[in-house]
């Protein structure tokens, strides 16, 4: 995915995806982090999440592939540094590396997770949340639905990657951590607005390889496609979010 791709603008991410922090603290919890920890923030996006550790007294380093995002961030006092996920250079220096709803944009889960290894101290913790098996299905299947009528690769277009809790335990294993805890959650979560603005988010990939002329006919057909699928009685857009959910660790 390159940076044309996926532009994370970080007024319009907060107005359309704040419920994405909101719904990262119960990972936090599985975190439990310690005051004077040392804890690298993996794509900590505007640093909501970060904050929230800093908050609880740990040494923060906010990491995101997103400059605009990191510019949000440093704004408000944090550590933070655009670093590529999947080619991260630190060296045995945190005690624990955090992530939520990040990991999913990072398709070479292995050099993500070798990345996360070198970076971690002995018995380091690897704690996260991210797209798993089955996420934002029926609207993944509409914006490939939409881009392939349109002469685009559908392939070529998607930025994901979910996988199943085997898959990514083994991953994991791989790369040499013991996995503490993996499981899948269905977690259907309302949006703040219409449709339109989850598309704006997090579907540039799709709908910037469609004609400019034909974009807000595209984004009309998807939205009328969705609408029985993913709207409840009184009106209100639910996306059909599934989480994976894990924690690992290093041995000493």
């Amino acid at each position: 995915m390159t940076v044309a791709d996926q532009h994370w603008d970080p007024d319009r991410y907060r107005k359309n995806a704040g419920f994405v922090a909101e719904l990262g603290m119960p990972v936090v919890d599985l975190l439990a982090p310690r005051p004077g920890e040392r804890i690298l923030d993996l794509g900590c996006g505007d640093g909501a999440l970060t904050r929230k550790l800093a908050a609880l007294g740990c040494d923060v380093v906010g990491a995101d592939a997103s400059a605009d995002q990191i510019r949000k961030a440093r704004e408000e006092g944090l550590n933070a540094q655009v670093v590529d996920g999947q080619n991260l250079s630190f060296e045995a220096e945190f005690d624990a590396v955090f992530t939520n709803a990040a990991l999913h944009w990072m398709k070479d889960a292995a050099a993500v997770v070798a990345g996360v290894r070198r970076a971690l101290k002995p018995g380091g913790r690897f704690v996260g949340e991210f797209g798993g098996a089955g996420n934002v299905q029926t609207l993944r299947t509409a914006l490939r639905v939409a881009v392939a009528a349109r002469g685009v690769d559908p392939d070529a277009a998607d930025p994901w990657y979910f996988p199943t809790t085997e898959v990514y335990s083994a991953v994991l294993k791989n790369a040499g951590f013991v996995v503490k805890s993996i499981e899948l959650i269905d977690r259907p979560t309302p949006l703040p607005g219409d449709v339109d603005g989850w598309l704006a988010v997090f579907g540039e990939s799709f709908l910037n390889r469609i004609d400019a002329s034909d974009r807000t006919a595209a984004i009309d057909q998807i939205r009328e496609a969705l609408r029985p699928m993913l709207t409840d009685t009184d009106g209100v857009w639910i996306a059909d979010y599934v989480r994976l959910r894990f924690s690992a660790e290093l041995p000493q």
